[in-house]
């Protein structure tokens, strides 16, 4: 037949979803510009932006999920979300080896400026203790991988109420360490703009947990769809996505435990 399809991939239909998402984020760095430089217009041009942002990712996956229940998701489509996340998941890495690598530049080689005093931790200054809140965080974090883990094989296996509670016990964890974190943050013995032990801290485990956030966010999402029986035991690449993504978290915060906590606090007082 006449314009009969005749192989495996999803010709996608016109969108209007990376026009407004691109404008959206055009907005969003525009008013942030403009906040930073305390114009009045900043916040609200910000969140204008941000609210687009939210808009357009909420809508596209929504697309996305539509397609797949509508029978597009063919095994060669979905070996391709699969590399898509893969390279996605790469560009994280990536994006933490710069944290790591300022914060290793300054730890091997502290400059000799009066903050720091050409050691480190810089001298006369107080640390967290790695085997505090730190540990417990770790151990959360640990136990989360082995819960999403629960999750997956009970999808796997047809066990839908095994894949609700391994992803309520998920959310649970990743909210417990966001609290922890919160809380760590208020007590910590240091600010922001101290010097660059502390510039470093916070922005390597301040971003590690933005992305707890936003694995939180996607888990909760991956529970709603349960609910709603949108996953099948051959054909669960929504709920896979989320669970690299934790595993990668969880991976991330072991090196930043062991590099920032541990070895880069050493020798240090404690708080």
């Amino acid at each position: 037949m006449a314009g009969a399809k005749t192989h495996d991939f999803h010709i996608l239909p016109p969108s209007i979803w990376p026009f407004i998402g691109s404008f959206s984020a055009l907005a969003m760095a525009s008013g942030g510009v403009m906040w930073m430089h305390e114009n009045p217009s900043g916040t609200y041009v910000f969140f204008a932006g941000l609210l687009g942002v939210l808009f357009t990712m909420f809508s596209w996956w929504a697309d996305v999920i539509r397609e797949a229940h509508a029978g597009d998701h063919t095994p060669v489509v979905q070996l391709h979300l699969r590399y898509g996340m893969i390279l996605f998941i790469a560009s994280e890495v990536m994006f933490f080896v710069a944290w790591f690598w300022a914060y290793f530049n300054a730890a091997l080689f502290p400059p000799a400026v009066e903050s720091v005093g050409g050691v480190w931790p810089p001298e006369g200054m107080a640390v967290l203790d790695p085997f505090g809140w730190p540990l417990l965080n770790t151990l959360i974090l640990l136990c989360s991988g082995t819960t999403i883990t629960w999750a997956h094989h009970a999808l796997i296996h047809g066990d839908r109420e095994g894949l609700k509670k391994g992803l309520w016990a998920t959310i649970g964890l990743g909210l417990l360490f966001s609290f922890i974190q919160a809380y760590e943050y208020a007590h910590a013995p240091f600010g922001f703009t101290d010097n660059i032990y502390t510039s470093t801290f916070f922005m390597a485990t301040g971003f590690h947990g933005f992305h707890v956030i936003v694995g939180t966010v996607f888990l909760t999402v991956c529970l709603i769809r349960s609910y709603k029986g949108h996953f099948q035991p051959r054909h669960h690449f929504g709920f896979e996505a989320a669970a690299w993504y934790w595993h990668f978290v969880d991976v991330v915060w072991l090196f930043l435990f062991l590099a920032i906590y541990v070895w880069g606090g050493w020798g240090a007082e404690y708080h």
